[in-house]
């Protein structure tokens, strides 16, 4: 809410908050709603016109290597996936099991069924084994080769990077209370990462499902691109430059991972830390 609605609220008088709140409320969900309207007449209009461009496409393949650390924690609730053509991460919450559950029924469904249905089965298989457990969930971010792109689901605070020229560059955005806030302008990228609520993420897979929809978006990719995903135990702990000297430093996958977590460790290690990174060529073409 805006500072000046909050202060109309804060000065309404005796019993009329509660109506100022739901003013500002109602006025929310019909903006959002007229602009719910916009972007699916967008979305019709970019489909069709992308349905109807053609490319010449290099298939890729990834030289990929993970490292996982229990860091202070008492249990290890990341899980990750390094597949040929898939690589995956997620970060669970009240469960131990529930990232490893939804990653592992993710992948499979890729293979069954197609992505669309893999992310509903994930979800759904997230909310099954949240049911045994008090306010469980997990995030998810995965990356998926198609050619030359790269195919991302992404929902929570787990994160996927491109590492391109030197550069690395978030592929997602957190779905977290902290970066909304930034996103407004109500806080810079600073301020977040200190903020008591950097953490309360908005979307995840295990409670309700409206709040259970990922990010699933394609991103160009070229021979000798890195692509790296990170659990917050990582992002969250290390100094932007810092993760960004060491996701685009020489060697190979095992190296960078290698020291990813040294830092980590150096740091305290305070959370379970997780880090996923895969160097792209060109696959070879058959005889």
């Amino acid at each position: 809410m805006p500072l000046a609605r909050i202060r109309e609220v804060a000065s309404a008088p005796s019993g009329s908050a509660a109506d100022a709140v739901q003013a500002y409320w109602r006025q929310v969900e019909a903006d959002t709603a007229s602009r719910r309207a916009i972007v699916s007449e967008l979305l019709v209009q970019l489909r069709t016109r992308e349905s109807t461009m053609s490319r010449t496409r290099t298939t890729l393949t990834a030289s990929a290597a993970a490292r996982k650390g229990i860091g202070s924690r008492d249990t290890m609730n990341d899980a990750c996936l390094v597949r040929p053509g898939l690589i995956a991460v997620a970060d669970g919450f009240g469960d131990d099991q529930v990232a490893s559950v939804a990653l592992h029924t993710f992948a499979q469904g890729v293979s069954d069924v197609g992505l669309p249905n893999a992310v509903q089965r994930a979800a759904e298989a997230a909310r099954t084994r949240a049911e045994t457990a008090e306010h469980a969930g997990t995030t998810l971010t995965a990356v998926l080769l198609d050619g030359d792109q790269g195919r991302v689901v992404h929902i929570g605070d787990t994160r996927a990077w491109l590492v391109r020229d030197g550069e690395a560059e978030p592929l997602t955005r957190d779905h977290t209370v902290a970066a909304a806030l930034v996103e407004e302008g109500r806080l810079t990228q600073e301020e977040a990462r200190s903020h008591p609520d950097r953490a309360l993420l908005n979307r995840a897979f295990g409670g309700d499902p409206e709040w259970a929809e990922p990010d699933v978006f394609a991103v160009e990719l070229r021979p000798g691109d890195r692509l790296v995903l990170t659990a917050d135990g990582v992002h969250a702990v290390l100094e932007p430059g810092q993760l960004v000297r060491l996701l685009t430093g020489p060697g190979e996958p095992d190296d960078v991972t290698q020291r990813v977590a040294e830092a980590v460790e150096a740091a305290g290690a305070p959370d379970n830390y997780l880090v996923v990174v895969a160097d792209l060529t060109e696959a070879a073409q058959a005889a």
